[in-house]
């Protein structure tokens, strides 16, 4: 009973949101660490995505059932009572945003509400089942982690918390596209308007790209703007380079399963490494690498303009 209950928290989606929090609070914290604080934070937080998940399964408890991957989910066969669920769900919601409130700060309270309700009211309610669009919105709730993290080292949002949001926003289209092409067999039985089954495949990969291209940018003006170090750097850019690299193979490969199987599982790997860089290469104070190569730039301009 207690394994069905836990399972409706999706805890292999806490635990990957969890790793972006961490990568978050480090990059604000800068070497400071508050024991506390940080767990608070990692509780709060955990609770609010399990909340939020079980509120999905309810939600989506009728087009479930439809789906190959989702049909023996404990809502779906009716192990478990909406109405229960739903209380349970309710629970872990309140004890999340408390804890965030009074452990962490006002801040990274309201961007786990602003998360949450993305998630649940504006995706999961309405936009999941009747626009195209409810991927890209829905990427604003699962970028919101590393942010509350952030907030919670920081008590402010900032430019680094906005690159933070926008990061993990665009990192979440070709992650989502990737899912909807080799799951594109179930979303077409639950009708789930999402890209591939609305404009076909081909549209899928062509923006899969696209946003590949934007969060490369995203992920490196991390650096550039001075919240992160050279070794972020190296790594975002060179795995931002392989992963556009797979995307490429998509235009070339005729078994479309196995390129969005390996972009899928290439694209946790990528976040994964950058969550942990963040935590591991910040910079004590935002000043940007342009700003720190300036003098061997203005060096070579004026030996280039002496010869």
């Amino acid at each position: 009973m207690i394994k069905l209950y836990l399972n409706l928290t999706k805890p292999g989606i806490i635990f990957g949101n969890l790793i972006s929090v961490t990568g978050g609070y480090f990059l604000a914290a800068r070497g400071e660490f508050d024991l506390p604080l940080f767990l608070a934070t990692l509780a709060g937080v955990a609770l609010v995505i399990a909340s939020g998940c079980v509120f999905n399964n309810v939600i989506d408890r009728d087009i479930d059932v439809k789906m190959e991957r989702t049909r023996n989910r404990a809502l779906a066969r009716g192990l478990v009572s909406p109405r229960i669920a739903l209380a349970y769900a309710t629970a872990l919601g309140l004890a999340g945003f408390a804890l965030l409130y009074w452990g962490a700060n006002p801040l990274a309270a309201l961007f786990a509400v602003l998360g949450f309700f993305v998630y649940v009211v504006l995706y999961s309610l309405y936009l999941k089942r009747n626009s195209v669009y409810g991927t890209l919105v829905g990427s604003l709730s699962g970028a919101t982690p590393p942010v509350i993290g952030y907030c919670a080292a920081s008590g402010q949002f900032d430019m680094g918390g906005a690159i933070l949001l926008l990061i993990f926003s665009l990192w979440q289209m070709p992650h989502s596209y990737a899912i909807a092409i080799f799951r594109f067999n179930d979303y077409r039985a639950a009708s789930i308007p999402v890209l591939p089954v609305k404009k076909g495949i081909a549209a899928a990969k062509r923006s899969i790209v696209l946003y590949i291209v934007a969060f490369m940018a995203a992920a490196l003006a991390l650096s550039l703007l001075g919240y992160a170090g050279y070794g972020y750097f190296a790594v975002a850019a060179t795995m931002s380079l392989y992963w556009l690299y797979l995307a490429s193979l998509g235009y070339r490969k005729s078994d479309d399963n196995a390129w969005a199987k390996k972009q899928f599982a290439f694209s946790i790997v990528m976040i994964t490494a950058l969550s942990v860089m963040m935590a591991v290469d910040f910079q004590g104070e935002p000043a940007t690498m342009l700003a720190d190569a300036q003098p061997q730039i203005d060096s070579f301009l004026r030996a280039s303009l002496s010869l």
